[in-house]
């Protein structure tokens, strides 16, 4: 990809600017405090909770992996952002009530609160392996192909440089340095992303409209929002399951369960602020499909010289996007990569410390909860970086980080919804669906492998679902010894809260008429 000297000077402003507050952040307060370290002082407002969300959330995955999807499925793959809106409102409204009423820091903190330590150490163990063998790798990766895409480093070296850089505010600085960090990464990433999607339509049509036009008539079928069984990749996108099946586990485990999202929300002023930051972020989701899909089907139409389909935003940028913006264009894409490996270091953290040493180390002061929180944070990257390189084989990476987060999600939900609003809930219950989660996900896929791995999500539910209840009748006759009380008015929102959730639910549904 040829730089010129604007768009390096660009870059490296970005990247020395956002490393520098991030080390003022870190080093201004001395947080010694846990709550101050892992909750950033339980202090932050909506609209960093919104953005520090969306930062968060979007990632390599997304400009590489989903503009990848993108380019072979088409706007089909957006459901993962537009089904992600409607579940940020019900996260919003009946989740976090319960999640900032019980003052936890962590998801495993609130299982013990509600089961026992079991069910707590048992998904703890499993948030890190996943967070460590499964995000921060597949964020690595991705990240370092598009700095090998886009400006020939060799991918060991891109990966490197990316987990020093997200080293230098996700180490020292906890929460509140990651958060404020993604208040101005994620303009960055709105702004470049948005100029890249714009620069590259407008070659296409003269017009960014024109150009937007230009691929519904070049390639109708890539806006398909429900794919039928006929399609070739009905397997990871089949059909109505989309809107009606496993996509809405995924979406509420993601959402309302992972630890390096829902800590946002956690570390909120109070009640009113988590959930308006929340709703901000779900109309920013509708808005992302634009910045993460439309470049891939624009590579698809501008027939992409490219060996694999995650190759097709590197591609966008290096022929369409103009000297400055090309710059700016870039660095959106490591503002995503940065803030996301950042959040997931950071929860790893945040799990493991409180969640599996503290137990253990019952005395332990928070001075050393927040050394041994960082010395997790440095050996979660160094993992990563041993990791990474072995993804290279994978042909669309966002598949492969939905299908293998998928074998822990379906437990995980039954675990949570049962948990919140069925008082019968026992400990044991969730205990053994925690234990037979993964194994009858692989079960599934060993022996129906024919069966689109979302699907096998939902059955994975079910067959959960009638388990908890099962066990649970049979030792709860009543209400559990620890089953929540909900209390009257919990789940009561603003005014301005409910008008826009029906904004977002009438957007959303226009949409899918629109593209049916």
């Amino acid at each position: 990809m040829q730089f010129t000297q604007t768009d390096i000077g660009i870059f490296v402003v970005y990247l020395i600017a956002i490393a520098g507050i991030g080390l003022w952040l870190s080093f201004k307060d001395k947080q010694k405090a846990a709550e101050d370290y892992f909750l950033a002082g339980k202090s932050l407002p909506w609209w960093a909770i919104g953005g520090s969300l969306i930062a968060s959330n979007i990632s390599a995955e997304q400009f590489i992996g989903m503009s990848g999807s993108g380019y072979v499925v088409g706007m089909a793959i957006a459901s993962y952002e537009l089904m992600a809106a409607i579940t940020l409102v019900i996260v919003a409204k009946y989740f976090l009530p319960i999640f900032i009423q019980k003052g936890i820091y962590t998801m495993p903190q609130f299982l013990e609160q509600r089961f026992d330590k079991r069910v707590r150490s048992g998904l703890a163990v499993f948030w890190v392996l996943l967070f460590v063998f499964v995000n921060i790798t597949s964020v690595l990766y991705l990240g370092g192909l598009a700095l090998e895409n886009i400006m020939e480093i060799p991918l060991i070296y891109g990966i490197i440089g990316l987990a020093v850089f997200a080293a230098t505010f996700s180490i020292f600085g906890g929460l509140k340095a990651v958060v404020w960090t993604d208040v101005i990464q994620v303009v960055i990433l709105i702004l470049g992303g948005l100029m890249a999607s714009y620069l590259v339509l407008q070659a296409i049509g003269g017009t960014a409209f024109d150009g937007f036009v230009s691929l519904l008539e070049k390639a109708p079928e890539k806006f398909d929002m429900i794919l039928d069984k006929a399609h070739a990749e009905y397997n990871n996108l089949p059909g109505l399951s989309v809107l009606l099946g496993g996509m809405w586990i995924a979406n509420l485990y993601y959402w309302g369960t992972n630890q390096y999202i829902i800590q946002r929300a956690l570390g909120a002023k109070n009640i009113q602020e988590a959930q308006k930051g929340t709703v901000f972020a779900a109309f920013l989701k509708i808005l992302l499909p634009l910045i993460v899909v439309i470049p891939g089907i624009a590579a698809f139409v501008l027939g992409a010289d490219i060996g694999k389909p995650d190759e097709a935003y590197p591609w966008v940028l290096n022929n369409y996007v103009t000297t400055g913006f090309k710059g700016l264009a870039f660095a959106a894409l490591i503002a995503a990569i940065g803030s996301s490996l950042s959040s997931m270091v950071n929860s790893t953290t945040t799990i493991f410390t409180l969640d599996i040493y503290k137990p253990i180390h019952k005395d332990a002061s928070d001075k050393q909860l927040v050394y041994v929180g960082k010395i997790v944070a440095a050996l979660s990257l160094l993992v990563g970086i041993i990791v990474a390189p072995m993804l290279g084989a994978l042909d669309q990476a966002f598949q492969y980080i939905q299908e293998y987060t998928g074998f822990i999600s379906p437990g995980v939900v039954v675990v949570f919804l049962f948990g919140m609003f069925w008082k019968r809930t026992s400990a044991n219950a969730a205990f053994w669906v925690v234990v037979v989660s993964i194994p009858l996900s692989a079960a599934l896929k060993i022996f129906t492998p024919e069966t689109p791995f979302m699907d096998r999500m939902g059955f994975s539910f079910l067959i959960l679902s009638v388990m908890i209840i099962a066990i649970s009748a049979l030792e709860n006759k009543t209400a559990d010894a620890k089953a929540i009380t909900l209390e009257k008015n919990l789940f009561k929102t603003s005014n301005m809260f409910n008008i826009a959730s029906l904004l977002i639910i009438g957007m959303l549904a226009a949409i899918y008429a629109l593209w049916w």
